[in-house]
C-alpha cells in the first residue's frame, strides 16, 4: 500500500460506527503520458446495498482529475457462479452479473477483459507430470540454458531482468486498456526486492537465456509470503515475441515448479493469473494440470 518511485498510492478506510467496514485505494502511476489511475473501492459483504461504494466513488474521481487524468481502470476478482454473465468485448471469457458487477456498470465501469484464476494442487503425481513434460519440451528449447535465483538478482542479470520486467506491459495481452509502457532498470528492480525482503517473502525468478547471445529472452516467478505453508503465486511470465515458438514457456513453468518443490515444500498450491485470450500461456496451464476457480474482469471508466 505503500507509495514508491514510480506510483503515488492514496489509501481510505471505510468506517460505520468505530468499524472498517472497506477500503478505497488509488494508485496514480508516474509512467509518461499516462492518462490512467487504478483504482479498488472494496467493502465487506455485509455492509453492501447502503449505497456506500456510490458515495466513495467521487473520491477517487476527484484524485483522477486532480492528476490530470481521465481514465480509471479497475481489476476486480469474482468468483464462479451460474447465472447471467457479462461478455469480454475481446470475445474470451465472462464475469457473473453478480453485485460487484452491477456496481461496475451502474458506475459507468466498462468490462474490458477477462483473467481466468487458475489454480494447481502441488502432489507427487503432480511433480512426475512435470518432469514428463519438462523432458518432452526441452529438446524443442535446444538454443536456451536455464538460469535461476532467489532475489536479490544477480548483478549480471539484472539488467536483462529489468528489460524482460518492462516488455510485460507492452507483450501481454491488454485488450482495450490503456496499458502505459513502464520503466524498468536496475534501480526499479532493487527497490522492488527491497519490498520484498521487508515483507518477508521469497522470490524464484527462472529464465532462459539465449545461447548465441547470451540474454535472457523469457522468465517466470514464484512466490511466497513468510508462512510457507501458504498458497504459491506464479507472478510475471513472459517469452519475448523474438524468441517465441522454443517451448520455453512450458520449460520455464516446470523448470520453476520443479525447483519450488524442493525450496518450498510446505505449500501445496499454486494459483495464476492468466488473459483469457492468452491461449498460448492458458494450454500451457491447462497441460500442467491447472484449473479455473474465479475470473478477474479488468474494467475502464472514461471520465467525462
Amino acid at each position: 500500500m505503500r507509495s514508491r518511485t514510480e506510483r503515488t498510492t492514496y489509501v481510505w478506510t471505510v468506517q460505520q460506527g468505530g468499524e472498517v467496514v472497506g477500503r478505497a485505494v488509488v494508485d496514480v502511476p508516474h509512467d509518461a503520458g499516462s492518462r490512467v489511475v487504478i483504482a479498488t473501492i472494496e467493502m465487506l459483504p455485509r455492509v453492501w446495498g447502503q449505497g456506500i461504494g456510490t458515495a466513495v466513488l467521487p473520491h477517487v474521481e476527484a484524485i483522477a482529475r486532480d492528476h490530470g487524468r481521465s481514465v480509471i481502470q479497475n481489476w476486480t476478482e469474482q468468483q464462479a457462479s451460474g447465472g447471467p454473465r457479462i461478455e469480454a468485448p475481446t470475445g474470451f471469457g465472462s464475469v457473473p452479473r453478480d453485485h460487484v458487477a452491477r456496481f461496475l456498470q451502474h458506475s459507468g465501469f466498462g468490462l474490458e477483459q477477462v483473467y481466468r484464476v487458475s489454480h494447481l494442487a502441488l502432489s507427487a503425481r503432480i511433480d512426475a507430470h512435470v518432469d514428463a513434460l519438462l523432458s518432452d519440451a526441452r529438446a524443442a528449447s535446444a538454443g536456451y540454458r536455464l538460469v535461476q535465483w532467489t532475489t536479490p538478482t544477480p548483478a549480471a542479470r539484472i539488467d536483462d531482468y529489468a528489460w524482460l520486467k518492462s516488455r510485460m506491459s507492452t507483450d501481454a495481452p491488454s485488450a482495450g486498456l490503456d496499458t502505459d509502457e513502464e520503466k524498468w532498470d536496475a534501480r526499479r528492480v532493487i527497490e522492488m526486492e527491497e519490498r520484498v525482503a521487508q515483507m518477508g517473502q521469497t522470490l524464484l525468478v527462472v529464465a532462459a537465456e539465449h545461447i548465441e547471445t547470451g540474454r535472457l529472452s523469457a522468465f517466470t516467478e514464484l512466490g511466497i509470503g513468510s508462512d510457507h505453508t501458504a498458497t504459491t503465486h506464479q507472478n510475471d511470465t513472459l517469452v519475448l515475441k523474438e524468441h517465441r515458438g522454443h517451448r520455453l514457456g512450458m520449460v520455464l513453468k516446470c523448470e520453476a515448479l520443479r525447483l519450488w518443490r524442493d525450496l518450498m515444500p510446505e505449500s501445496t498450491r499454486v494459483i495464476t493469473y492468466n488473459a483469457e485470450e492468452n491461449r498460448p500461456m492458458l494450454s500451457i496451464n491447462e497441460a500442467i494440470g491447472f484449473h479455473a476457480i474465479a475470473y478477474e474482469g479488468a474494467w475502464k471508466k472514461e471520465l467525462r
